[in-house]
């Protein structure tokens, strides 16, 4: 799937063109219930020919009541559009929190570097990580625009000097150079800080 942000995903699906959030759902099957200044009373009147002629709807947020008019077909209607939008809520739930979107979160930005700071990890966590870089990579980077790999140490390492554009060819080569990289390396305490501002120094990178 495409990484899309969260409007154009309601849009591409049309829950917005389909009007389901409360307030649009009620201004379609019934009307408010209004209060009306009254000059002769000098305060706000509700009108009262609707009471116990319609079912009304009390909104929590605001107080404020409908008078329901709607048939039951109408109302069987949008039960199975809201049934639809959840579906495709929990639908897009699962893809968020998948594979490497689980531990990355979903990358939206064109041009990016990934600062490595393995730190003193162990063999196992040392390949953990890589594994789940080399995840991102595959399924995310692969559908931006450019991107750079830095791996933070005393002597920090680059897999390119620049950002460079995004192919297959250029993330296979990306995984190649992460699996060849030493798990132990001398580290200083700003090791972490200097790459990130070594990241920072690239102009196109938006993240």
């Amino acid at each position: 799937q495409s990484l899309v942000s969260a409007s154009e995903w309601l849009q591409r699906y049309g829950l917005k063109r389909n009007k389901l959030s409360l307030s649009q759902i009620l201004s379609q099957i019934g009307f408010q219930h209004r209060k009306d200044y009254v000059t002769t009373l000098g305060k706000p009147v509700a009108s009262r020919y609707a009471d116990g002629l319609f079912p009304q709807y009390r909104r929590a947020q605001d107080g404020s009541v409908y008078n329901l008019t709607a048939k039951k077909e109408l109302i069987l209607h949008f039960v199975d559009c809201l049934i639809g939008a959840i579906e495709l809520y929990e639908q897009r739930m699962e893809w968020l929190t998948s594979e490497s979107r689980q531990i990355f979160g979903v990358i939206q930005e064109q041009c990016i570097v990934i600062v490595l700071d393995f730190g003193t990890a162990a063999p196992a966590e040392f390949d953990l990580c890589r594994d789940a870089l080399s995840m991102v990579l595959v399924e995310q980077v692969i559908q931006i625009s450019r991107f750079n790999l830095i791996r933070a140490a005393q002597d920090l390492t680059k897999w390119q000097q620049k950002c460079t554009p995004v192919s297959e060819r250029a993330v296979k080569s990306a995984v190649g150079w992460l699996w060849k990289l030493e798990r132990m390396t001398a580290v200083s305490h700003s090791s972490s800080a200097e790459a990130l501002l070594e990241a920072m120094a690239d102009e196109a990178v938006s993240s």
